[in-house]
Formats: C-alpha cells, sequence, structure tokens
C-alpha cells in the first residue's frame, strides 16, 4: 500500500509533506533515549514486513501494521512509520519520494489512533491485551486503506476503481493483521508486560 510518484497532485503532496514534517516533529519531542532501541526494533520490524508484496489486480497487498506499531509506541509510532517508509522508498523504490508525506500520513496516523485506543482499552489481563491488540491491528489496517481510497480519489476519475479496488483487497490483510497483533501482543504480555507500556515516551 504505497503510493508511488506522479499519481497525487503538487497540492496534495505539499500538504502532506507539511502534515508530515509536523507530526514527525511531535514525535520526536516525545522519544527519550532508553527508547531508542524498542523504536528501532519495531522499525526494523514494520520496515521488513511491509516489503513483502502479493499482487493483486491492479494494486497489491502486504501486511501494514500500523495497529501494532500504534500499540508498541505510542506517540513515536509516527516516527517509526516514517523512518521505515523513507527507508523502503530510497532502498528498494517502494511508494515515491514525492509522495512520502502522503504515505506517511496513511500509516502514521492509524498507528497514532490505533495507539491511543490501545491504551485506552487493553485493561489489565492477558486477555484483555489480547483483544485489544486484535482490534488496533484490524482497525489499523481498515483505516489505512480508507485513507489510500481518499488519496487516491482526489487523484481523479482515472484512479477511482482502483481506489475501490484497494479497499476490497484488503479486506484479507485486515483479518491477517488482526491475527498476527493479537498473538504479538499475547506473547509480549507473557514474557515482557512492560513493552506494552510507553507512558514514557
Amino acid at each position: 500500500m504505497h503510493i508511488s510518484d506522479g499519481v497525487l497532485s503538487v497540492t496534495i503532496s505539499v500538504a502532506t509533506y507539511a502534515l508530515t514534517l509536523a507530526g514527525t516533529a511531535l514525535s520526536v519531542k516525545k522519544v527519550r533515549d532508553e527508547s531508542l532501541p524498542k523504536i528501532a526494533v519495531v522499525t526494523s520490524a514494520f520496515f521488513v514486513a511491509s516489503l513483502i508484496h502479493l499482487p493483486l489486480g491492479p494494486t497489491s497487498v502486504h501486511l501494514l501494521m500500523p495497529g501494532i506499531v500504534g500499540a508498541l509506541l505510542g506517540p513515536a509510532a509516527f516516527l517509526s512509520i516514517t523512518v521505515g517508509l523513507f527507508l523502503q522508498s530510497i532502498l528498494f523504490q517502494f511508494g515515491g519520494l514525492t509522495a512520502l508525506g502522503a504515505n506517511a500520513i496513511m500509516m502514521g496516523v492509524p498507528a497514532l489512533t490505533c495507539g491511543f485506543l490501545f491504551k485506552w482499552i487493553r485493561g489489565s489481563s492477558r486477555m484483555s491485551n489480547t483483544l485489544a491488540g486484535a482490534l488496533v491491528g484490524g482497525l489499523g489496517t481498515i483505516f489505512a486503506a480508507v485513507l489510500l481510497a481518499v488519496f487516491l480519489f482526489t487523484s481523479g476519475e482515472d484512479f477511482l476503481g482502483v481506489a475501490k479496488f484497494a479497499l476490497v483487497a484488503h479486506i484479507p490483510v485486515v483479518i491477517i493483521e488482526a491475527a498476527v497483533s493479537a498473538f504479538t501482543i499475547s506473547f509480549i504480555y507473557r514474557v515482557k508486560p512492560e513493552m506494552l507500556d510507553w507512558k514514557n515516551f
């Protein structure tokens, strides 16, 4: 789910870049030195997982991970996703540098939203954390897919069909993301529950 160079209008590209710079700056302000290793590990996982694409018609699908990134990093999630997308863009040409702002908004905003939602609903038991992980994993993907469709819709009628297809194509991804997030949160809660606490960011 990467928007390529040349798809978005100059106005949208500039506006999303400005929002991304602001979001990244706010995210950086919330980061403490002791949190950097955790951010690096989560960013690496996001970078690798979203590199594996499965072609599907005029689009492709892959793990997005905004829900789990948000649950693990909270306010630092936007920074993590922006760095991951930037590296994918310059190293593998996934997405484009002119569309980096839109791609960061498309996945960073759902990550932030899901992070705070997870913190609000997670409860104190392993089961409640697992269910919260499943919920934010699925919702993060839905939110990102909707933002993708909105960005493509603003690019003109030529992309309207692709936008609709992209939404439908990501339905299986929603289910997979929910399952992966539930398993990950459950495992982390069992072996190192303090990793789910990002109050120090």
